[in-house]
């Protein structure tokens, strides 16, 4: 059984930093992809970034270069680190894997970032 377990989030004032990390289990081979997505209050959910097994990332425009995301090898977790944070990254943040052509989410972190 896949499971995915965030962690991290919490409440911090604009400028500051938080890492996020997403314990995967139940899915050691046959994962191409994890990510980090989120969702703001009356919004769509939208893609933050993500991680290619082979090791290449992408990032959403909003994030490039405040944020990095990061796995290790094994593919037992992904982890945002998130600075400079905005009000804008206000929202729950969920990671995401993409496990034998299927995606794979965890339950979300509330990430509140105060101005």
């Amino acid at each position: 059984q896949v499971q995915l377990v965030e962690s991290g989030g919490g409440m911090v004032q604009a400028g500051g930093f938080l890492r996020l990390s997403c314990g995967v289990s139940g899915a050691i081979f046959g994962i191409s992809d994890m990510g980090w997505s989120r969702q703001a209050p009356g919004k769509q959910r939208e893609s933050v970034a993500a991680i290619a097994r082979g090791g290449s990332t992408n990032y959403a425009d909003s994030v490039r270069g405040r944020f990095a995301i990061s796995t290790d090898k094994a593919g037992t977790t992904v982890d945002l680190q998130m600075n400079s944070l905005r009000p804008e990254d206000t929202a729950v943040y969920y990671c995401w894997i993409r496990y034998v052509g299927r995606d794979y989410w965890g339950q979300g972190t509330q990430v509140t970032v105060s101005s």
